[in-house]
C-alpha cells in the first residue's frame, strides 16, 4: 500500500495557525505588586545645639563680717570729754581725800585745798618704753604749785618725772615708793629755770620725752633741758600727770588735754 506523503506546505500552514491561536489566548496577566512605600525620615537627626554643659563651680556666698570693736590706739590725745575711767589717782604726800580730782567742762581738774599734797593720775591701760607726753595746763589758783609729767611708772621699780613750778623753775626726778607704799622718795637728776614758763593764771604747754636713757623737757614749744640717766635706767611703764601744793593754797590746775605719742 502506498504511503501518503504529508504536504510540507500544509505543515507550515498548520504551524502558523497554531502559533497565531496561541498568541490570541489570554492566559491572564499577573497583577504587579504595588510598590512598597519608601519611608523617608521625618526630620534630620537632632544635633546638639551647644557644647555639653560643664559642671558649675558652687557660688560662694558673701561672708558676714562681724562688727569690729572700736579700740583706742595706744598713742592718742586725751581731751577729757567723757570720763577718766582709765586714769588712776594717788598721792605720794598727804592723803588722797585731800585732793579733789574731777572732770569739769572738758578739763581734768586738780583742786588741792590743803597744803603739802602731791597728787598724781596715771594712765593705766598701756605700758610704754620710748614715749612723749604733751599736756596743756591752765593755772586757776595761786602761783605756788608744780605741774608734773610722768613716764615709765612702775609700782615696784619707780618712775621718772618732770616737775615745773609756776614761778619759772623745773626739775627732773627719779621717784620710788617707800616700803610702806604710802609715801615716796625722790632723787634729783636735773634742775634749772626757764623764761618760757608763763607765770600767774595762764596756760602752759609742757612736753616730757623719755627715749632710751635720755630725758628731755620742753616748755611752750622750746626744749628747756635734756639729760641722760645712767643710774636708775628704767625701761618702761605707765605715763601720767600730777599737781603739787606747798605752803600757799588753794591750788587749782585744769588740764585741757594730754597727748601720748612716739618721740
Amino acid at each position: 500500500m502506498k504511503r501518503k506523503v504529508l504536504n510540507p506546505f500544509l505543515f507550515v500552514a498548520l504551524l502558523v495557525l497554531a502559533v497565531g491561536l496561541a498568541c490570541g489566548i489570554d492566559f491572564g496577566t499577573k497583577t504587579p505588586e504595588p510598590p512598597q512605600p519608601i519611608i523617608q525620615p521625618t526630620s534630620a537627626p537632632i544635633q546638639p545645639t551647644s557644647a555639653p554643659l560643664q559642671p558649675t563651680a558652687p557660688i560662694e556666698q558673701p561672708t558676714q563680717i562681724p562688727p569690729t570693736a572700736i579700740t583706742q590706739s595706744r598713742f592718742f590725745t586725751e581731751n577729757f570729754d567723757t570720763n577718766v575711767d582709765n586714769w588712776s589717782p594717788f598721792v605720794t604726800k598727804g592723803q588722797l581725800g585731800q585732793a579733789n580730782l574731777s572732770l569739769d567742762g572738758g578739763y581734768y581738774v586738780f583742786n588741792l585745798p590743803e597744803m603739802q599734797v602731791w597728787a598724781y593720775s596715771i594712765y593705766t591701760p598701756e605700758v610704754y618704753s620710748d614715749v612723749r607726753i604733751d599736756l596743756v595746763a591752765e593755772n586757776r589758783g595761786f602761783n605756788n604749785n608744780n605741774v608734773t609729767l610722768v613716764c615709765r611708772y612702775d609700782k615696784e621699780d619707780g618712775w621718772y618725772e618732770a616737775s615745773i613750778a609756776n614761778n619759772g623753775l623745773y626739775w627732773i626726778y627719779y621717784g620710788k615708793w617707800d616700803r610702806g607704799g604710802t609715801t615716796a622718795s625722790y632723787a634729783l637728776i636735773l634742775n634749772g629755770g626757764s623764761n618760757d614758763i608763763k607765770t600767774g593764771k595762764q596756760t602752759n604747754t609742757y612736753a616730757f620725752i623719755c627715749q632710751g636713757r635720755t630725758l628731755t623737757l620742753g616748755i611752750n614749744g622750746v626744749e628747756a633741758d635734756s639729760v641722760e640717766d645712767n643710774k636708775h635706767v628704767l625701761r618702761d611703764g605707765n605715763v601720767g600727770i600730777g599737781v603739787s601744793s606747798f605752803t600757799v593754797i588753794p591750788i587749782r590746775v585744769d588740764f585741757d588735754s594730754v597727748q601720748i605719742s612716739e618721740p
